[in-house]
């Protein structure tokens, strides 16, 4: 599954899981304690991954400048804005966002299972975002230790999804698209 997109195999891992998921007995208390650990274990790998890239991105505190042009909202008709911030400070910023998006995760998860008392998803949820967790830019730079270059250069590319033609396009951060924001002065102000 190395050539194939993360969502293809996700897709896979999901419609294997759930055919995994008909057959597991949910109604032996045992196994369902030990779906809950297997999600609660998973949660705990993601936080010390991300508390892990936190130290790596604060021991490494690359302080060099980046600037890149935030695109407007779609529907808007408005530019896009430039920002101007640090290697550090976007870095910090990614890692906020994808901890943020986790905490959301498990948020739905304890609603889902605690108030609506659906099980089959903590199988399902106790390997996707673990596996996402591992495929996340930052990880593969501060884990992982891949040079910041191509498909790894700040600021990084949206991944292609569903939602993503509502994103209103990429970031841009060749130097005419900067240089043009400039010119207009939209934004420019340098986050800490």
């Amino acid at each position: 599954m190395a050539g194939l997109s993360p969502q293809i195999t996700n897709l896979v891992i999901i419609l294997g899981v759930m055919q995994v998921a008909k057959k597991v007995p949910f109604d032996d208390p045992n196994v369902l304690n030990g779906c809950r650990a297997l999600y609660v274990i998973s949660n705990i790998i993601i936080l010390g991954i991300y508390l892990y890239i936190k130290s790596a991105i604060d021991k490494k505190k690359d302080m060099t400048t980046l600037k890149y042009v935030e695109p407007a909202p779609m529907g808007s008709s408005e530019e896009g804005k430039l920002v101007t911030t640090t290697i550090h400070a976007y870095d910090a910023g990614q890692l906020k966002n994808l901890m943020r998006s986790q905490m959301m995760g498990v948020a739905m998860m304890a609603v889902m299972h605690i108030y609506f008392k659906y099980t089959n998803p903590l199988l399902i949820q106790s390997i996707i975002p673990l596996k996402g967790a591992l495929e996340q830019n930052l990880t593969k730079i501060h884990l992982f230790g891949k040079p910041a270059a191509g498909d790894l250069k700040r600021p990084f590319k949206q991944p292609a999804g569903l939602m993503a033609g509502l994103q209103g396009g990429p970031a841009q951060s060749d130097k005419k698209a900067v240089e043009a924001a400039e010119r207009a002065g939209r934004g420019g102000a340098k986050e800490e």
